[in-house]
């Protein structure tokens, strides 16, 4: 479905120095910059894949997007898509693909979200018959007809969000780019847009690229993941490989029934230790073992096992791959 080789985006710009002369020097002989965006990127996606992109702040997700959109072309390397190149812009890609930017509004901000479906039915020539079934459908999904008629800016966050969704799908795309579709959301929202877009991939086998800063967005819904920093390809596969390989171990939490004042010696280390509770980093690998033999020794009222916190998974993520 998508073949991108050996991908490069160079930024050119000019830079300034502080003070009179450096102004003098920026007017008659400005010194320029190359910054490189992307940096020898390639990868494949089969149909009906949902694929995961992630990486810090700057490091070269949206210019990955806008090059696969055809918004920018790459300074060298091939894109394929569908068996066209996303630069030439040719209005039979156009029409097979969607892209929800998170910050960004593709909906008339004084209208109603009904008139900006009605412009996309025009633009993308959406027949009566298909547009109609794909609008109740929609709709209904988010469960948003009381707000239809009502103008974009006085929207809440979330239920422009839903609307952004509905505008890009009404022309059933075969691939959709969501750049940070779920930013700023509450947990519902997120949880009512990760569960839809399920939905339209098992349902229509759309393949979906996503970029996403919650993790959460990321796990359940993306097979498989790719990781870029500072525009270069870091790791790609599945995100239950990626969390094993950034962190080997689990968090193991224990409530003993009566005080406890002298441990056992175990192969863990302690997050917090007191006569009633322990909480601790366990191996993965030996999580049973110590489990097995705080229950041989000791009366327990209660244990939870968990994985490592999310978050400090990702910062690990992106200073350690």
């Amino acid at each position: 479905m998508i073949r991108v080789n050996h991908l490069k985006r160079d930024y050119y710009f000019k830079e300034k120095e502080p003070g009179f002369k450096g102004s003098l020097r920026y007017l008659f002989k400005p010194k320029k910059v190359t910054k490189t965006a992307v940096k020898d990127f390639s990868f494949h996606i089969k149909k009906g894949e949902i694929v995961g992109l992630i990486g810090p702040n700057g490091a070269g997700k949206t210019t990955l997007i806008k090059m696969l959109t055809g918004i920018i072309p790459p300074s060298e390397g091939t894109i394929d898509i569908m068996g066209f190149v996303p630069s030439e812009l040719k209005d039979d890609f156009r029409k097979k693909y969607a892209v929800i930017m998170g910050q960004k509004s593709q909906l008339w901000w004084d209208l109603p979200a009904l008139d900006s479906f009605q412009l996309n039915k025009e633009i993308y020539q959406i027949p009566d018959a298909q547009y109609e079934k794909n609008l109740k459908e929609l709709v209904d999904i988010f469960e948003v007809e009381a707000f239809l008629q009502k103008q974009v800016r006085q929207l809440s966050l979330g239920q422009r969000m839903k609307m952004e969704i509905i505008a890009s799908l009404l022309h059933d795309p075969e691939v959709i780019f969501l750049d940070e579709p779920t930013i700023g959301l509450d947990g519902v929202a997120q949880k009512q847009i990760r569960k839809f877009l399920k939905k339209v991939n098992e349902e229509r086998h759309t393949t979906i690229i996503l970029t996403s800063h919650y993790m959460e967005d990321i796990k359940s819904l993306c097979e498989r993941i790719i990781v870029i920093n500072d525009g270069e390809k870091v790791y790609e596969g599945t995100y239950q490989d990626l969390v094993n390989k950034v962190s080997p171990y689990k968090i193991v939490e224990v409530v003993f029934e009566i005080a406890v004042e002298v441990l056992i010696e175990l192969p863990v280390e302690y997050m917090e230790k007191n006569p009633y509770k322990i909480k601790m980093k366990v191996d993965k690998s030996k999580v049973n073992e110590v489990v097995g033999q705080l229950f041989n020794h000791y009366a327990i009222e209660d244990l939870a096992i968990e994985e490592e916190d999310i978050t400090d998974v990702v910062e690990k993520i992106y200073r350690d791959i």
